[in-house]
């Protein structure tokens, strides 16, 4: 994992009430964390997860991903049985101090949410001009 990104949580995949005001299960969501030389991008599988219902939080290093799923209602049907687990999502990194906290930018496609979180100048590489003396 980059030393810029760490995550913070090792809990087991499926918890039950880790929010007091909602029964859901909260899953860990599947994450791919890309690096470049300015900029980290992470994505996270939230599937179900509409954009309005995302939220994430940088507070002092700690940046948590929290997204949100109704479990869907059939008309006139009562769930009788279920392969497929409905929950909410919730990830928790912490940032190095190489992350520029106002430049990270997210979105919500396709069930996908993307995190842009760009280097601050001081840890991109730069190249040191030799002069004669």
């Amino acid at each position: 994992m980059p030393t810029e990104l760490m995550e913070t949580n090792k809990v087991e995949a499926v918890q039950n009430g880790t929010e007091q005001t909602r029964t859901n299960k909260v899953f860990i969501p599947r994450t791919d964390i890309y690096e470049s030389k300015d900029h980290l991008l992470l994505m996270a599988d939230m599937p179900g997860v509409r954009q309005d219902a995302v939220d994430i939080t940088l507070e002092h290093n700690i940046l948590t991903i929290y997204g949100r799923v109704e479990t869907p209602k059939v008309e006139e049907y009562g769930l009788t049985y279920a392969e497929y687990g409905i929950g909410d999502y919730r990830r928790v990194f912490t940032l190095s101090n190489e992350i520029d906290r106002d430049g990270i930018q997210a979105s919500v496609k396709n069930g996908v949410l993307k995190l842009v979180l760009p280097k601050s100048k001081n840890a991109l590489p730069r190249k040191i001009t030799v002069q004669t003396a």
